[in-house]
């Protein structure tokens, strides 16, 4: 059973990979972003709550997200790929946790390289028919600030493990895939 964790910047494509890999591999596709929008969406309090943090460019606290995860895998019996968790350091040794608690562990972390200039141009492209409230220029920039202090260490952590896999973001879809199965299937 393979838990995988796709990996990258905001608007690296993890999105349109996710959607690719869990057809592929028959995982679940656990997307905090999706998680997080619906609560948005639904207007719950903690949806209300949550939307304040996110236009403000911030992170969802770990507690929020942590609780949302396990409730997840608790209620999976195939693999999983995780998208847009874990976000830093604390949440990929909770998250460690977590699937060890199920009987479980990442198989691999994809990470998706895009310079950053791409990433910035790919999102304001995206807030044309998103109609996402965090993707304009002044957010977009607060976010990859907080990507490169706060998340990219993560890359480091699962690095040590031996469970990185670097992919280049650039170029067709396709093409992207086919380098993302590769790799999955080699693991």
């Amino acid at each position: 059973m393979k838990n995988i964790v796709i990996f990258g910047a905001p608007g690296a494509g993890k999105g349109t990979q996710s959607d690719y890999i869990v057809e592929r591999f028959g995982l679940q596709h656990i997307s905090t972003g999706e998680l997080l929008r619906k609560e948005i969406a639904d207007k719950t309090p903690l949806g209300l709550r949550i939307k304040d943090i996110m236009d403000a460019g911030q992170l969802v606290s770990d507690d929020i997200v942590v609780e949302m995860i396990d409730n997840a895998i608790a209620h999976n019996d195939c693999g999983i790929l995780f998208d847009g968790f874990p976000r830093n350091v604390a949440q990929a040794e909770i998250l460690d946790k977590l699937l060890a608690k199920h009987g479980r562990t990442i198989t691999c972390m994809i990470r998706l390289d895009v310079p950053r200039e791409e990433l910035i141009h790919r999102m304001l492209e995206r807030a044309k028919t998103s109609g996402r409230s965090d993707d304009n220029e002044e957010t977009i920039n607060h976010r990859l600030v907080e990507y490169e202090s706060k998340t990219f260490p993560v890359a480091s952590y699962y690095n040590k493990q031996g469970k990185e896999v670097l992919i280049n973001g650039l170029g067709g879809i396709k093409r992207i895939s086919q380098d993302i199965a590769a790799a999955i299937e080699k693991q």
